[in-house]
């Protein structure tokens, strides 16, 4: 495989997912289990093609034999980098209520051990009490290993068995917990690579998200950037933990994600700095992407007044708070605000479509809040009925 990637004009080393690295040690260990050859290294197929050779290591085994690999991730800043992803191999004949078989692959069967995590919510790929071993990981292994049982002169099942000596202590960094999976890392890959800072990662978790939301029967759902959202969707406007995702700066993917999955009436609830942007149709907030929070800040001060001496001072603000600053003093705050919370609410609209209910929330760490769109105060009312009704 091309070791390195350009991003944003820099030479970052590609990695390796937990997939990939938990099916080198389970070739590994099958091939020793069934031919006696110790492995130091691994040759895998990636599933577009590629191949990729690991060092494997062995490890002292009471029964059966056990391999482990270190995690490279590359460049990336992934939680995982540098811990070991085992892979234990043994003759095995039960077949246990949670284990993995294929048709594909007569003859094996995977477990989850030590620090994988177990599935405890709907919507993930595994069913509820499984392993949280992904579809793509699982079949790199049940092939590495199927590929190993039909190049010996062995008849009998093997069972692998996956662990992660540190993952349960790794999986509290990781969105795990929110997910619903519980003890332990997930063993994860698509292509297995890791591209270095992966947006597409994030995006997928925020999917991810989005569907168990629905598949819980959530009727709204509430997009906030980051955690100040979160906390002031939830203590101020009193909405459902329940119902909220963090979208970060991803506002028009998470909403194409949210109208695909079926919600009627979602709200974005954030703080001023980010939702400004949405304002100009600027739907991925991240500053490397777009940072045009005075152009669209003097933009509407400017259609309500204010002249180009005003609009100087708006420029050189460093934050939205300090030109709401300026606003309060020319006392066109609220005009403008009202300008703003049109905009977004227009391009909400325009990205969702007439079928949804879509609104916004728009605060501010100094100011409290700021305003709302007339979408998101019928959804508020609504959500205001509901807790009523389920009070009585």
């Amino acid at each position: 495989m091309d070791e390195y990637v350009l991003k944003n004009g820099k030479k970052l080393r590609r990695g390796l997912t937990t997939g990939t690295c938990a099916a080198a040690a389970a070739s590994a260990a099958a091939w020793d289990l069934l031919t006696g050859g110790e492995r130091k290294e691994v040759t895998l197929r990636l599933p577009d093609g590629q191949n990729v050779s690991l060092p494997v290591r062995k490890l002292p085994c009471a029964f059966g034999t056990e391999y482990a690999v270190t995690k490279d991730s590359g460049d990336d800043p992934d939680v995982t980098n540098g811990t070991e992803i085992r892979a234990r191999a043994e003759f095995r004949q039960d077949n246990p209520e949670n284990g993995f078989r294929e048709e594909e692959y007569p003859g094996v069967q995977l477990l989850g051990g030590e620090g994988v995590g177990t599935v405890t919510k709907k919507g993930l790929e595994q069913k509820v009490g499984m392993p949280a071993i992904n579809r793509i990981p699982r079949r790199m292994i049940l092939s590495a290993v199927w590929e190993a049982l039909q190049n010996s002169d062995r008849e009998e099942e093997i069972c692998i068995t996956v662990s992660v000596p540190d993952g349960e202590a790794l999986a509290r960094r990781t969105f795990n917990p929110m997910l619903g999976v519980e003890g332990g890392i997930s063993i994860l890959g698509t292509t297995g690579i890791i591209e270095p800072m992966s947006e597409k990662a994030i995006v997928d978790t925020i999917a991810l998200q989005i569907r168990q939301k629905k598949e819980e029967g959530q009727p709204l759902l509430v997009l906030v950037p980051g955690n100040y959202g979160r906390r002031y969707a939830t203590r101020e406007l009193g909405l459902p933990v329940s119902a909220v995702v963090l979208c970060s700066n991803y506002v028009g993917e998470s909403l194409d994600l949210a109208v695909a999955s079926g919600f009627e009436r979602i709200l974005l609830v954030g703080n001023l700095g980010k939702l400004i942007k949405v304002a100009a149709g600027i739907m991925n907030t991240h500053s490397r992407i777009s940072d045009a929070r005075w152009e669209i800040m003097a933009a509407h001060a400017g259609l309500h007044g204010a002249d180009a001496p005003m609009l100087r001072q708006i420029r050189e603000c460093a934050t939205t708070d300090a030109m709401l600053e300026l606003l309060t003093e020319w006392e066109l705050r609220d005009k403008v605000m009202e300008g703003l919370l049109r905009s977004i609410g227009q391009h909400m609209e325009k990205r969702t479509g007439d079928d949804v209910l879509c609104g916004a929330v728009v605060f501010s760490e100094q100011y409290g809040c700021l305003g709302q769109t007339p979408e998101a105060g019928e959804i508020l009312g609504w959500q205001k009925e509901q807790r009523r009704g389920q009070e009585w």
